[in-house]
């Protein structure tokens, strides 16, 4: 069986894509394939996939493109994979070396995990104020992931991503493929932070193992969808959504007790 099936979205960005690709395909000691999903109507990626010139990596051109849902191009995706996990990369993404050999060694060290995260690194082009942020956010959560994926508490990580700022991103996770096909998929209704939604929902299921090194390497980019998020509706209704699936499938009295726990001890640590 192959290790890792990597999941690539992509909308017309194909010089970042190929970054993307061959930063999976130099990943040592693993097996690998890689599902690029093209949600342009005109396939703009085609070419620049095929250019690639090797076996591991399949093109896909999104039949119904999404509009700018990602979850429904990941979980076109997920759909194709036939490794043992899956690694949903963003395409202006890059997987750190050894992140795939460090993760597959992590679950098989630990059968009944089933995600595994890491550091996130930012970069970008050129220095800038949104860079210098995105560093000390991320830097944040890093100590704060340390600390409660130590204590292997699928309850403490759940509260962390629900009510604090999530220093997590798709990019740098990883889960057991059974496992999306278990908690069916990104949910397509959440237009902003489907990923914190998906990996909250798998990690509260099957628990979580944190790797204490750089696993991707972020790119900040203007266009960003994490930017711009303050007083953002859609991200409200994002995170109501959210609460009420959760409150539906765990009990208002946990959801309420994550809360006031998250916003509590876990903000002054």
């Amino acid at each position: 069986m192959i290790d890792v099936s990597v999941v690539i979205p992509t909308f017309r960005r194909n010089a970042l894509l190929l970054e993307a690709i061959h930063s999976v395909l130099r990943q040592p000691d693993v097996t690998i394939e890689v599902i690029i999903v093209d949600d342009s109507p005109e396939g703009a990626a085609r070419e620049a996939v095929a250019s690639v010139r090797d076996a591991r990596v399949h093109y896909f051109r999104n039949p119904t493109p999404s509009g700018g849902k990602p979850a429904l191009v990941r979980n076109f995706g997920a759909q194709r994979a036939t490794g043992r996990l899956v690694h949903f990369l963003d395409d202006d993404d890059l997987v750190a070396d050894g992140y795939y050999r460090d993760a597959a060694a992590t679950f098989d060290a630990h059968p009944r995990c089933g995600v595994v995260f890491g550091q996130i690194q930012p970069f970008s082009e050129a220095d800038s104020s949104d860079l210098t942020h995105e560093r000390n956010f991320f830097s944040t959560g890093t100590r704060r992931s340390r600390m409660w994926a130590t204590l292997s508490s699928r309850w403490t990580m759940t509260a962390s991503l629900l009510f604090l700022p999530t220093a997590l991103v798709n990019s740098a996770c990883m889960i057991r493929r059974e496992h999306v096909q278990t908690l069916g998929g990104y949910d397509a209704h959440i237009l902003l932070n489907e990923d914190v939604d998906f990996f909250c929902r798998a990690i509260r299921a099957f628990g979580c193992r944190f790797l204490d090194q750089v696993v991707v390497h972020y790119r900040i980019l203007p266009d960003s969808l994490m930017h711009g998020r303050k007083g953002n509706q859609k991200l409200v209704d994002s995170y109501q959504r959210m609460y009420a699936r959760y409150r539906e499938k765990h009990g208002v009295a946990e959801l309420m007790a994550m809360k006031i726990f998250a916003r509590t001890v876990m903000r002054v640590l």
